[in-house]
């Protein structure tokens, strides 16, 4: 694997090695001497935490939320959790890079292919989905510590903008579609062969678990739940009632999902959110007051469900009960930009603590979803956009 620092330490500790090997072969070493010969490892980030901005990405401590490394990288790129305590996976034009957020360092490894989509962690496992080829690749997040993991492959029938999740038995979950028009899911068993399909899900998009190993996949009128062999249809109480991100945990059988109803607006400002309970296969609408984006939905360490409002609350929802119960102050008023790369606040949560970005201040806030409280705030140097971490 290749371990390379990056360049400007890798010059400075060169040239520490070459000074330290100056002396004649045939001269003793100072005892004194030999210990400042050695380079001291660099602390590892704790609990680090990733951000993107326009060109680049900034390692945070996630205990500080201090900068702990600024990476260049051009073009647009997204992050995620690679599924252990210390790698994140990166998004970028050609493919998924490999990010050791602890060291930190942007490796050379990379899971080629072009639109590189979503990335979801289940049951030990990470899988990825590349848009632009329809490939699926499975592996073990504990081997990116070794190098690239070869994992396993599959391949879609057609490319599309899909999503893909393996589930502790060894069955594999991967959308149906093309770059034109997608429809359903396929499901297959641990030798690869189909064991369940429905094409009753216009647009389908993201995905969640839930307790019981319940997968949901949104549609544009609703969602399919599949569990235990079995694929069911939720719909939505209104004719389009489009489900396309989903936040799912295993403390809950019920499944946090956004809700939009006008299917020609050019950019629906929702206020409404869905919950989708994979037990009584019912869905329910929960008026928030304020609107929010994709990057608003969140799980809390207890099964919350939890949404970043543009009132710059995070709206605390009682799953089971089906209302909003607390909402913790974090920013000021914000509004949804056009064009989705654009930067607009972002919750991440870990634990029990929420990070959420502020864009037009150039801050990180970290809250203990709990009690409410707002930990820290760190400043960063440029706008944050998207924000993910380690250790999810």
């Amino acid at each position: 694997m290749n371990r390379k620092l990056p360049l400007l330490l890798a010059a400075a500790l060169l040239a520490s090695a070459c000074g330290a090997q100056s002396a004649p072969a045939a001269a003793p070493a100072s005892p004194a001497a030999s210990p400042a010969a050695v380079p001291t490892p660099a602390e590892p980030v704790k609990a680090p935490l990733v951000a993107t901005y326009d060109g680049g990405l900034y390692v945070l401590d996630g205990e500080t939320l201090t900068v702990a490394e600024d990476i260049p990288l051009p073009g647009f790129n997204r992050v995620n959790p690679a599924g252990d305590e210390r790698h994140v996976m990166v998004s970028t034009s050609t493919g998924f890079r490999v990010l050791d957020a602890a060291t930190p360092e942007l490796k050379a490894d990379e899971f080629k292919g072009p639109k590189p989509g979503h990335v979801v962690r289940h049951a030990g496992k990470t899988v990825l989905f590349s848009d632009g080829t329809g490939k699926v690749t499975v592996f073990d997040p504990k081997e990116l510590a070794s190098g690239l993991p070869e994992g396993e492959v599959y391949q879609a029938a057609a490319p599309h903008h899909g999503v893909a999740v393996q589930l502790a038995n060894g069955e594999l979950l991967v959308t149906l579609g093309t770059e034109e028009k997608r429809s359903g899911i396929i499901v297959l068993d641990r030798d690869r062969r189909e064991i369940a399909r429905s094409e009753q899900c216009p647009g389908v998009h993201g995905e969640a678990t839930a307790e019981g190993e319940a997968v949901v996949i949104g549609c544009e009128d609703g969602v399919l739940v599949y569990r235990n062999g079995k694929i069911t249809k939720i719909g939505s109480p209104d004719p389009y009632g489009r489900v396309g991100n989903q936040a799912g945990t295993d403390e809950s059988p019920i499944v946090l999902g956004d809700y939009k109803k006008d299917p020609d607006a050019e950019l629906e400002r929702p206020e409404q959110v869905s919950l989708i309970d994979t037990g009584s296969g019912r869905m329910r609408l929960v008026d928030l007051g304020t609107s929010y984006t994709f990057r608003s939905l969140a799980r809390g360490p207890h099964g919350e469900a939890l949404v970043l409002g543009t009132d710059g609350g995070i709206h605390v929802i009682d799953p089971e009960k089906g209302k909003v119960v607390r909402t913790i102050p974090v920013l000021g008023e914000w509004r949804e930009p056009i064009e989705w790369q654009r930067p607009r606040p972002a919750i991440f949560v870990r634990g029990h603590v929420a990070y959420v970005t502020d864009p037009d201040r150039k801050q990180v806030h970290a809250v203990d979803v709990e009690s409410g409280e707002k930990l820290r705030t760190g400043t960063l140097p440029g706008t944050p956009n998207e924000i993910s971490g380690a250790g999810h």
